[in-house]
This record gives structure tokens, C-alpha cells and sequence, in this order.
């Protein structure tokens, strides 16, 4: 349930106004990732720009919300610039890592930046393991430290950039029109 600071609940509203927003900031930001020339020479890694809006929405307006728009962007995303398989390896991958990262922030244990790191680490697990049902192969498993390394890196990165995202935005989502 999304609040303001001062602990009014947020209209309804507003928060689908700003879940429509993160879900065209969450499309624009998985079309950019396309555009960014880096290659590891690994396959599967990636940025993971969009990570950041959902580790936003699971702060700032809930964990429901978040799940919503990051389900919402991985199918759209899939069908705009990938395949079926694209879509279940990212729905695997995401779901997982929506579900650490909120079972995380509810246990109040970690800080934003470790909540991040584990979802990053979740998210290559998810897809480790649906490749291996697809492919009938637990070898894939051998390829798990790599991407693990990867979702490490990367959920750091996430972490940190998210985490000044809500600070500097806070008075921002205080603000109804």
C-alpha cells in the first residue's frame, strides 16, 4: 500500500498514474539497455536497468504495485524485443527475484543495497533453472557462479542507484496534484 511520508494513504488514483509511468520508464530503460554495446563475452549478462523501478516500487509504493508493473514490462518488453523464450526466462528470473527482494524488505533485516543484490542474484537463479528444465539439463548449473558474480555486480549497482533514487525523490511521490 503506497503512503506519503506524512502517512496518508496515496489515492488511487496517483498511484496508477505512477505505476503507468514506471512501467514507460520501465520500457523505455529495457529498450536503452538494448542500445548499450556491452558484452562480457557471457552470455544472459545484463545491466539490469529496469531492476532499479522495481526495487523503487517495492520501497515506495509496495510490493503488489511492483509485481504488477514488473510482469507488465517483461511480457511487453518480450513481445516488442524478444521471443517466448525471452518472456519465460525473464518471468522466471523477475518473479523470483520480486519475490526475495520483498520477503527481504518485510523482514527488515538488510539494507536496500544488499536487498538488491540478493534479487540480482535471484534473478540469474530463475533463469538457471528454467533453462535447465527447457534444455533437460542440470549441467546449466556449472554456469551459475558466473551469473552469480554478475548478479553481485550489477545488484550492488542497482542497489546504490535506487537507493539515491528514493532519497532524492522523496518529497516528489509527497506531492499530489
Amino acid at each position: 500500500m503506497a503512503f506519503h511520508s506524512d502517512g496518508q494513504k496515496m489515492s488511487p488514483t496517483v498511484k496508477t498514474a505512477y505505476m503507468g509511468v514506471f512501467l514507460a520508464l520501465a520500457l523505455v530503460l529495457s529498450y536503452v539497455e538494448t542500445l548499450i554495446p556491452i558484452n562480457f563475452g557471457i552470455p544472459g549478462i545484463k545491466l539490469g536497468l529496469t531492476n532499479i523501478l522495481v526495487l523503487i516500487m517495492i520501497y515506495r509504493f509496495g510490493c503488489k504495485e511492483a509485481f504488477v508493473v514488473s510482469v507488465l514490462r517483461i511480457v511487453l518488453v518480450g513481445f516488442m524485443f524478444g521471443n517466448a523464450f525471452s518472456i519465460i526466462y525473464s518471468l522466471a528470473g523477475g518473479i523470483l527475484s520480486w519475490a526475495v527482494m520483498c520477503l527481504l524488505k518485510k523482514l527488515n533485516l538488510f539494507k536496500i543495497i544488499a536487498v538488491s543484490v540478493f534479487g540480482g542474484i535471484t534473478h540469474n537463479l530463475g533463469q538457471i533453472i528454467v533453462a535447465a528444465v527447457i534444455v533437460e539439463n542440470i549441467n546449466m548449473f556449472y554456469y551459475f557462479p558466473v551469473l552469480m558474480i554478475s548478479g553481485i555486480l550489477t545488484g550492488f549497482l542497482i542497489g546504490i542507484v535506487g537507493g539515491e533514487i528514493i532519497i532524492r525523490t522523496k518529497t516528489l511521490f509527497d506531492k499530489e496534484v
